[in-house]
């Protein structure tokens, strides 16, 4: 596609901003071949959506030069297809942020954290090329750091699981130990149990013969009492 010449500032950053389109779309592609889940891919997902919103600046900053461009500098034809080219590449943009739920790409909300798109062409509005280039670096660091506090928080929840699993771990063995001793205790318990009732029963059994023997020897001396008032009478 003829177009102007690449020293012309929109060019340039157009062609910029296609290869950076690019190197998302090889990113997303590899994307597959990494775990599903893990530092590594939280990473690699991570410098994709870094990418993207530093896609979207580039985006807007072409919109804002091609507003600018002088009238008569170049005809309507080249307008046009200027115009054609950034609304094509922002579909891709779009179609990129959405695989990654980042939604209201043409707003840039999620992207850069702003309210407003009016907010953001005010970060780009009236910067150069190495004016955008320090907000890009500006905007990767600040991802950069929101991504080492994410991992340290990862780290800290991590070291927290494992010690509730530690202690989780302990309570089951005291579990355990507690079961073993009511077992055992309960087979004690159910010892005695039979020993009483034994015990009950040769205790019962022995009253028995104590009463009989009582009876028979109350006989016995009412028999004699008895003798003795017959023969004395």
């Amino acid at each position: 596609m003829a177009m102007a010449s690449s020293s012309d500032p929109w060019v340039k950053e157009y062609n910029e901003a296609s290869r950076l389109a690019d190197d998302i779309g090889s990113m997303i592609a590899d994307r597959g071949s990494l775990p599903q889940s893990g530092p590594e891919i939280m990473r690699h997902t991570s410098a994709i959506r870094r990418k993207i919103t530093i896609l979207g600046t580039r985006l807007d900053s072409l919109e804002s030069l091609l507003t600018r461009i002088p009238p008569k500098s170049i005809t309507d034809k080249e307008m046009h297809k200027r115009q054609d080219m950034l609304s094509n590449l922002k579909s891709k943009a779009k179609q990129m942020a959405t695989s990654f739920n980042m939604s209201n790409f043409a707003n840039r909300e999620d992207l850069l954290g702003q309210s407003k798109k009016a907010d953001d062409m005010s970060r780009v509005a009236g910067l150069d090329n190495q004016g955008i280039v320090g907000l890009q670096r500006q905007i990767m660091k600040e991802q950069d750091e929101g991504l080492e506090k994410l991992e340290e928080t990862v780290l800290s929840t991590k070291h927290i699981a494992l010690a509730v699993n530690e202690e989780l771990t302990l309570h089951t063995r005291l579990i355990d130990d507690l079961e073993d001793h009511v077992d055992v205790t309960n087979s004690r318990l159910q010892r005695v149990q039979k020993r009483l009732a034994i015990l009950n029963k040769r205790t019962k059994g022995g009253c028995s013969c104590m009463c009989l023997l009582l009876s028979v020897v109350a006989i016995v001396i009412l028999a004699v009492i008895v003798w003795l008032l017959v023969k004395y009478l």
